[in-house]
């Protein structure tokens, strides 16, 4: 799985200071989510999603669930067609709100998500074009909302994973007028909402420690302090939840701090 995949499959966010998104039953679910309960989480958003026809974010986390479990199975294609169709009724769903940050916002999370799928299933085209307007929906989210700090996190994806991406896909993302992005750019998006973010700290926190670990597959010189960092933040979070199997593979994997 190609890192901006790996990252784009993480993108599970809510809005800092977007009005009507600070919502207690949201933060219950991703709880049981990054618990490593993946089943339950995904049977909860599927209520929530039921009790409410006309909002997205349930469904987008729902779809996170499934995407959780498929990463814990190491299977891409675990769900793939049950995520496919829950992230077409996200989208749906999101771009039939009345304009306001609270569409823009979980317009660009349901088009990540899908963005992520698509790369994942080979469509490079499909996922450049969803990852654009996904950039686009969170730069339109901060020109009227500069405090949600959220945002920063799919914008530090798309700046870390557009640097660090092949050839052939900086030629695709050239064409749909991505851009070449900006690995310190990204990573330090990536820090800011790992720091001051709101539902999104989780997850911002676990995606900066996966590009560090690709940054010190990079840095001979410094890969002892990238990976001593990264595996510092996982540890955090496998402290916190340590039934989740892919924080504890992540340890497993990575080498840890040095006493």
């Amino acid at each position: 799985m190609s890192l901006v995949a790996a990252a784009l499959l993480l993108l599970l966010q809510s809005g800092a200071g977007l009005s009507g998104r600070d919502r207690s039953e949201l933060r219950v679910g991703l709880d049981t989510l990054y618990g490593g309960a993946f089943p339950a989480a995904a049977a909860y958003f599927a209520a929530l999603a039921a009790r409410d026809s006309a909002d997205p974010a349930p469904v987008i986390f729902e779809a996170g669930a499934y995407i959780w479990w498929a990463a814990a199975l190491q299977s891409d294609a675990y769900e793939a067609h049950r995520i496919d169709s829950l992230l077409a009724v996200a989208i749906v769903r999101a771009a039939s709100q009345p304009p306001s940050p609270t569409r823009e916002f979980w317009l660009a999370t349901a088009l990540g998500y899908r963005a992520r799928q698509r790369d994942v299933e080979g469509h490079s085209w499909g996922a450049a074009k969803d990852g654009k307007a996904m950039r686009n929906a969170y730069r339109r989210v901060l020109q009227v909302d500069s405090g949600c700090v959220d945002c920063y996190l799919g914008l530090g994806v798309y700046e870390y994973g557009l640097a660090r991406a092949g050839g052939l896909a900086r030629f695709v993302a050239k064409l749909v007028g991505l851009g070449s992005g900006s690995a310190a750019l990204g990573i330090s998006y990536l820090r800011r909402a790992s720091r001051d973010g709101d539902l999104a700290r989780v997850e911002a926190t676990w995606v900066l420690a996966a590009a560090l670990v690709r940054e010190a597959a990079r840095d001979p010189g410094g890969r002892a302090v990238l990976q001593h960092e990264a595996s510092g933040y996982v540890r955090r979070l496998a402290e916190r939840y340590p039934a989740n199997p892919v924080f504890q593979r992540f340890l497993q994997e990575t080498p840890g701090p040095t006493p």
